[in-house]
This record gives structure tokens, C-alpha cells and sequence, in this order.
């Protein structure tokens, strides 16, 4: 229920800071009749995302058990790749997302009114159409379908408030920081559920290792305990998973977690400063070489200014031998 309620938070606040940037922006510059708009996006947008989830939820009742859950671990895998590009992006550009989106809507404004149902349509159904695929794929891993719902949807409704908080200006926090906690936490979720995924396939026998389990500890953690619920619900855990199982969650959450919780600009940062100084060292030789020209040159002027002044004594004493 909490990896939900976390989904459903994380993916709400982003459509609802992603309207409100939208709308503050057209109040500000007087375009409160292009908000019609923006909501009617906005609204084919929900609508798109619960069509999205109905049709995998009806749609795969008809399957066979293997079909579903072949269907079920590509999905899991799939979105699993779409979390880990969400956490990445917004770990990005959550610093200039204001910026990035006010020049976005004013490129639909100069386009029309299809543009701007456009723009809002993109930025909130992507959010949408995550967080149905993400809520379909728990619901139909957890024994109980309820809590799933509930945790996404009590996550949904406190991101509208956080959102409506945000634009009212009652509440401010660091959203940098925000993302980078619920990304990383995210990051652990997707790892437990794209090790669900991989036991799905496994079942499936589309890939081979199902009998063939790293360990057991059912009796430590039961299943149906309590506690043996919660890790289930909150990060897909499994008492007795396969050696692949276990192999794809460390392979994905070790590397992703520390790339993640890098500092922003890591690598760039250091290959810059390496180009620094080489370039510094490369000009070093050039500066010694303009150097040694210019006090070769002095040397010459030096010689010279010699050289005029022997011929000068030298002519003055000729001439008076002449005399």
C-alpha cells in the first residue's frame, strides 16, 4: 500500500505542479481565457490514463494464466523502465521545470487553442498512463486488489492538495530535495517490482529457473504475517525468491541507486576539469617558448645597440687621426 500511496503522490504532485505552473502563468500574463483549455487537456488526460488501466484490467481476464503472466512481467519490466526515466528526468530538471514549461506555453499560445490542449494533455497524461500501469501491475501482485487502489489514490488526493497549497503560496519546501528522497526510495520499489516481474516470466516458462531458488525463509517471514504483508506491499518482497530473481534486483538497484544519489553533473564536472588542465599544461610549453623568443629578442636589441656604438667610437676615432 505505501509503494502506491508513493506512486501515487510522486506522479500527482508532478501533474498538479505541472497545471499550476500552467495557469499561474496565464493569470499572470492575462490569458485567463485560454484556461478552458488547459482543463480540457487536463481532463482528456484522466480520461485517458483510467481507459488505459480498464482496458488492461478487462482486457486480460480472458487470457490464459500463462498469458497473464507473461503479460503481467512485461509489464512490470516496462514499467519499471518508465519509473527509473521518470525519477532520472525529474532529478534533472526539477531546478528549471518553471522555466522549461513557461517557454513550452509560449510556443502553444503563439500556435492556438489545439496547442494548448496539446501541452497540457502531454504533461499530464504521461504522469496519468505511469501511474496506471504502475497501480494495475500491484494490484494484480497483491493478494488483496484493494489496498493498492487506496494507497494510490489517498497518494493522488494529497498531491491535488500539495499541489492547490503550492499555488495558493501557503506551502513551500525544496522540491529538489522532495524528488530526490521519493526517486530514491521509487528506485528500491522498481527493483522489488522488476524482480516480480522476472518470477512472472518465470512462471510463464518464458524463461527458464523457476525451481531453482536462491533461498527460503517462509518460515522466518510467513507470507501471510503481518509484517510478511507490509515488506510484500511495500517493496514486492518474496521469502523465497530465484537465484535470477535475486541477481536482476541487485544488478538493477546497486548501479541505479548509486547513480541516482550521485551529485548532479558528476561526470561532466570531472571531464571538465581534466580538459581544464590539460589545456593549462598544453599552453604552459607555448607561454615558455613566447618567453625564451622575447628574451632572444632582447638579447638581440642588446647586441645590436653594442654593435652601433663600437662603429660610432670607432668612425669618431678615425676621423680625428684625419684632423
Amino acid at each position: 500500500m505505501f509503494s502506491n500511496f508513493l506512486i501515487g503522490l510522486r506522479e500527482g504532485l508532478e501533474a498538479s505542479l505541472v497545471v499550476c505552473i500552467l495557469i499561474a502563468y496565464l493569470v499572470k500574463t492575462g490569458n485567463r481565457d485560454k484556461l478552458v483549455p488547459i482543463w480540457t487537456g487536463v481532463g482528456i488526460a484522466v480520461v485517458v490514463s483510467l481507459a488505459f488501466g480498464a482496458g488492461l484490467e478487462f482486457g486480460s481476464q480472458e487470457m490464459t494464466f500463462k498469458a497473464q503472466e507473461a503479460l503481467g512481467g512485461s509489464l512490470s519490466i516496462i514499467s519499471v523502465g518508465l519509473v527509473t526515466w521518470m525519477v532520472f528526468w525529474m532529478r534533472r530538471t526539477a531546478r528549471h521545470l518553471k522555466t522549461e514549461l513557461h517557454g513550452k506555453l509560449d510556443a502553444a499560445l503563439a500556435m492556438g487553442t489545439g496547442a494548448l490542449v496539446a501541452t497540457a494533455l502531454l504533461a499530464v497524461g504521461r504522469e496519468g498512463l505511469e501511474t496506471s500501469l504502475f497501480v494495475w501491475r500491484a494490484v494484480h501482485a497483491a493478494d488483496d486488489g484493494w489496498h493498492p487502489m487506496i494507497g494510490a489514490l489517498l497518494g493522488i488526493a494529497c498531491a491535488i492538495v500539495l499541489g492547490w497549497l503550492f499555488y495558493r503560496g501557503a506551502l513551500k519546501i525544496n522540491l529538489s530535495k522532495f524528488f530526490t528522497w521519493t526517486g530514491g526510495m521509487l528506485v528500491v520499489v522498481a527493483a522489488g517490482v522488476l524482480a516480480y516481474g522476472v518470477h512472472d516470466l518465470q512462471e510463464a516458462e518464458f524463461i527458464g529457473g523457476l525451481h531453482n531458488q536462491a533461498f527460503d525463509i517462509s518460515a522466518t517471514i510467513p507470507p501471510d504475517s503481518w509484517y510478511g504483508t507490509l515488506l510484500k506491499g511495500t517493496f514486492n518482497f518474496q521469502p523465497d525468491p530465484t537465484v535470477l530473481q535475486v541477481t536482476v534486483w541487485a544488478l538493477y538497484l546497486i548501479p541505479t541507486l548509486a547513480l541516482f544519489l550521485a551529485p548532479v553533473g558528476f561526470g561532466r564536472s570531472v571531464g571538465a576539469t581534466d580538459r581544464k588542465a590539460r589545456k593549462a599544461a598544453d599552453e604552459k610549453p607555448e607561454a615558455g617558448s613566447a618567453g625564451d623568443g622575447a628574451r632572444d629578442g632582447d638579447g638581440a636589441v642588446h647586441d645590436g645597440e653594442r654593435l652601433r656604438d663600437g662603429a660610432r667610437r670607432a668612425g669618431s676615432g678615425a676621423g680625428g687621426n684625419q684632423v
